[in-house]
């Protein structure tokens, strides 16, 4: 029987609203009979913290707010809200007060009807599990628009894609061995052994390069032509860990060791079976480039590259990898460019890359954000054109590349930017002693710093310094602490998307602004609080919370609600890349399902829950 018109408008307002909009028609249709109206004045309770919820009730019309037993604010919602779910999922006691903060009408559903609900459609029953659950569930179900078989090569181990027992030489036999086992074995690669330990590895190019094309004598030793000490795995490692290491060392074989014994191989070739656009063989084409419009020609591969994993299903932590690990390449083929162009540098010096690339995370769509750290020996009177020219040809490369210039000016091409280790020394020390608001935007930026080129002992000193700095300067901390309290996200007072209303971006929202980078500065703030080394944010989150800085609950939270945005703009950018747009960050959520329009809230959530509780650890009154 169709249900009349009052029972047919509440069936139509529950279908607009999470989680009633993921019930089939008919089931809707039998809910709005079941129902009764509640009516709360404004001021007064409508949920008590600790009570036993027997009904889950559903704003109707006004408004409510969620405050815990400390009174803090924990969420405020207008119509389409459901409070009292949780604890009666769970049979647990009412976690939070709920009070009508207007004149507010309740529509109740009844427990035997929400079990039953809950028990039949597992979509609505995942609606009030947990926040931190339910974004990791809407982070896997991200990247289920993938095949099981390509989400599967992923996810294999280094161990699946040994594809044979070792084949090894003694490093006392003759190159000439090597070479007749080689052309037996039919490998491109022989391990080479002392005893059963691995201490080395020969390859074809080593063959090519050190023996014949060096006359070397055939009857010599191995051990005077091998690598020795290799980069080696283990046979746990996930394939895409094997992966990103082939590109960050630009090497083609990787020996697969356990307890110091080698127990077999695996090559790019292997692992170009996992995926069609491997960022290998592109970082070894950026090697042999041999100039910048090379270099630019191959970059035009990285956006095919993020598609590719996109539609394996990687994760947004592993793909920022991938991505760094190609941006990396080309940044250091640009700087061997310069320099190859300039001469050798008049005194040692480190290039440092800044920013989202620092920390393993960038995306399609960035700037440029690098420094120099110059040895002390470096006399400007002397050394400053050499090192200014190196700035702005390596700068200027990159933009030729596709990496746009830093609209803060925040490059090696700046003076500013461009200075000896004791200069970075005073100036971390000014911003950690005297936390003004420009030199904690500098510091911001600065903090977030990884070697890339050149000296690596002046960028290991350089980060020391920082480290003992940050963490012996509460006042510092909590001006970090208030920067990264003061990001508004793009979240309503009740809860709803506040887009941009003009513009350029009219009816979008960017979720790296207001989103990633402030998760992004709460994982650095608490990282530098504890002495932290990480770099990357998940890595920053987890030693956060084995030091006691953040809950591990919120751990949890703030690295899901990371990973479901950082995915959202991986999406987004994969589909501007496919219409040939520019990459940014931009979302539209008119564009998005209700399912991820759920979780883009839930994520905002979780970062102004974390806003809150940066409180707890960084008083205001260390500011003064």
């Amino acid at each position: 029987m169709p249900l009349n018109v009052e029972l047919a408008e509440i069936r139509d307002f529950l279908a607009s609203h999470a989680p009633f909009d993921s019930l089939p028609a008919a089931v809707l249709e039998s809910v709005p009979p079941r129902l009764s109206v509640g009516y709360h004045r404004r001021g007064t309770v409508v949920l008590a913290e600790g009570s036993t919820p027997a009904e889950l009730l559903v704003v109707r019309s006004g408004a409510v707010e969620l405050r815990d037993r400390d009174g803090e604010l924990v969420e405020r919602g207008a119509a389409g809200t459901c409070v009292g779910g949780a604890a009666l999922a769970t049979g647990a006691p009412q976690p939070v007060t709920v009070s009508a903060i207007e004149d507010t009408l309740v529509l109740a559903v009844p427990a035997d009807l929400f079990h039953e609900l809950t028990g039949q459609h597992p979509d609505f029953a995942s609606f009030f599990e947990h926040r931190a659950g339910r974004l990791r569930d809407a982070v896997t179900r991200q990247r289920q628009e993938v095949s099981v078989t390509d989400r599967s090569v992923l996810s294999k181990s280094v161990r699946e894609l040994v594809a044979r027992a070792p084949v090894s030489i003694r490093a006392d036999a003759s190159v000439l061995e090597a070479a007749r086992l080689m052309t037996a074995e039919r490998i491109s690669s022989v391990l080479v052994t002392d005893g059963a330990g691995l201490v080395g590895i020969l390859t074809d190019r080593d063959l090519r390069t050190r023996v014949l094309a060096a006359a070397h004598d055939p009857a010599s030793p191995v051990s005077t032509v091998m690598t020795p000490d290799p980069t080696t795995t283990t046979s746990d490692t996930p394939a895409l860990e094997a992966l990103l290491e082939l590109v960050r060392r630009n090497i083609h074989h990787l020996p697969v060791v356990e307890d110091g014994q080698p127990v077999g191989m695996v090559t790019a070739t292997d692992l170009l079976r996992l995926q069609q656009a491997n960022p290998v063989f592109l970082v070894g084409d950026l090697a042999k480039a041999h100039d910048v419009a090379t270099v630019a020609e191959l970059a035009t591969r990285l956006p095919g590259v993020v598609v590719g994993l996109v539609r394996q299903g990687t994760s947004a932590h592993d793909a920022g990898r991938v991505v760094t690990s190609v941006g990396d390449a080309i940044e250091q083929r640009v700087i061997a460019l310069a320099e190859a162009r300039l001469g050798a540098p008049p005194v040692p010096y480190a290039w440092v890359t800044l920013g989202s690339r620092a920390r393993f995370e960038q995306a399609l769509g960035a700037d440029q954000d690098h420094a120099l750290v110059l040895h002390d020996d470096y006399r400007p009177e002397v050394h400053a054109t050499w090192f200014g020219e190196l700035a702005e040809l390596v700068t200027s490369s990159l933009e030729t590349v596709g990496y746009p210039r830093c609209r803060g000016g925040k490059m090696a091409s700046n003076p500013q930017w461009r200075q000896p280790l004791a200069t970075w020394r005073d100036n971390v020390g000014r911003w950690t002693r005297t936390p003004t608001p420009d030199a904690v935007l500098e510091a911001s930026v600065f903090f977030d710093l990884r070697h890339q080129h050149g000296d690596p002992g002046l960028t290991a000193e350089l980060v020391a310094v920082q480290r003992r700095s940050a963490q012996g300067s509460p006042i510092f901390l909590a001006h970090l602490a208030a920067a990264a309290a003061s990001h508004h996200t793009p979240l309503g007072f009740f809860r709803g998307l506040v887009v941009e209303r003009t513009g350029e971006h009219r009816d979008a929202l960017d979720v790296k602004r207001g989103g990633i980078n402030t998760i992004v500065e709460i994982a650095r703030l608490h990282a530098l609080a504890c002495g932290s080394g990480a770099t990357s944010t998940v890595a920053r989150l987890e030693d956060a919370v084995e030091a006691g800085r953040i809950s591990p609950v919120l751990g949890a939270d703030l690295r899901d609600a990371w990973e479901f945005l950082a995915h959202l703009r991986l999406r987004h950018q994969v589909e501007q890349v496919r219409a040939g747009s520019p990459a940014d960050s931009w979302v539209d959520p008119s564009a998005l399902s209700h399912f991820e329009k759920r979780h883009l809230k839930a994520a905002f959530g979780v970062i102004r829950s974390a806003q809150g509780a940066i409180a707890q650890h960084y008083p205001v009154r260390e500011m003064t």
